[in-house]
């Protein structure tokens, strides 16, 4: 297969540029990432894939460019996508990480809740939820079938893919109750005031500081939803700093009731990971299931 790495740089640097170093970059589960260090000394981004669907990182361009475009926080910018050898690959500017500026949690905190705040119009095509094509959560798809509203949309879209995907790990008991809580999901979530572009994946390993000790978001899983959602996947696997939510609320507030909500939006996110990972998650969705059936 024709390396479009290579054209790719060459496009992008000039026709002489080769690739003089290639470090492995740890952190993920799903794809092989690298920096590259190209002979004129710039350093770009690599992800490569072997077992991805083809439109893998068409998917996640599009979502870092989304982000990008609101100006709010920074995101890589996608240089270039294609096949090499037998993978997939998608390339990105580099970011350099330095150190946190003071007040970082509480600017970070404050920035989310603007992008929250933006207008998501250019995403839904006129309809309130969803986004303008399907993309990935980890290495699960994720449907974004625009909708208006959100608790069909997080019924429909989020929780039911999931549930049928893991349903071999539930005995009838836990069967029933998850019928219970699809069909009464209308008492447990409320629709938001305003839609908002959600990073969808927003734990804390896909944040990086740039060298100019500011916020960037990478690895997104983005649609147009509620913002609980975002900040419910904020307090999952280790969470943010309080002056993380500080900065938040103080920009856009925290909307009445959403500690009482903040488990059931992750119970996508633990499906997810059960029917990625396998059983050790198993505990943590029966759990969230029994206290919200």
């Amino acid at each position: 297969m024709e390396d479009q790495l290579i054209d790719s740089l060459r496009d992008l640097f000039g026709s002489s540029v080769t690739i003089t170093a290639k470090c492995p970059v740890s952190g993920g589960d799903i794809n092989n990432a690298f920096a590259l260090t190209l002979s004129d000394g710039r350093k770009v981004f690599l992800k490569e894939n072997a077992n991805a669907s083809e439109d893998f990182f068409a998917a996640e361009a599009k979502g870092l460019e989304a982000l990008g475009a609101s100006g709010v926080l920074a995101v890589p910018r996608v240089l270039a996508k294609g096949s090499r050898k037998d993978s997939l690959f998608l390339l990105l500017s580099y970011i350099r990480e330095g150190a946190r500026k003071k007040d970082f949690f509480y600017d970070f905190g404050r920035r989310l809740a603007l992008l929250h705040k933006a207008d998501t119009a250019a995403f839904t095509g006129g309809s309130r939820f969803g986004f303008s094509s399907d993309n990935y959560i980890g290495a699960s798809r994720q449907i974004n079938t625009l909708t208006d509203s959100w608790t069909d949309f997080f019924r429909q879209y989020r929780l039911k893919p999931q549930v049928e995907s893991a349903w071999g790990y539930f005995d009838s008991s836990a069967k029933k109750k998850i019928g219970s809580l699809l069909e009464r999901l209308d008492k447990r979530l409320e629709e938001p005031q305003y839609p908002s572009l959600l990073h969808g994946d927003l734990w804390s390993g896909n944040y990086m500081v740039t060298e100019d000790g500011e916020p960037a978001l990478i690895d997104p899983a983005v649609y147009v939803g509620n913002r609980e959602a975002d900040l419910a996947m904020t307090q999952l696997f280790g969470g943010y700093p309080d002056a993380f939510y500080a900065g938040y609320a103080d920009e856009a507030g925290i909307p009445y009731g959403y500690n009482e909500r903040c488990e059931l939006y992750n119970l996508y996110h633990m499906l997810n990971h059960l029917n990625l990972f396998g059983r050790a998650y198993l505990h943590g969705v029966q759990s969230i299931i029994n206290k919200f059936a």
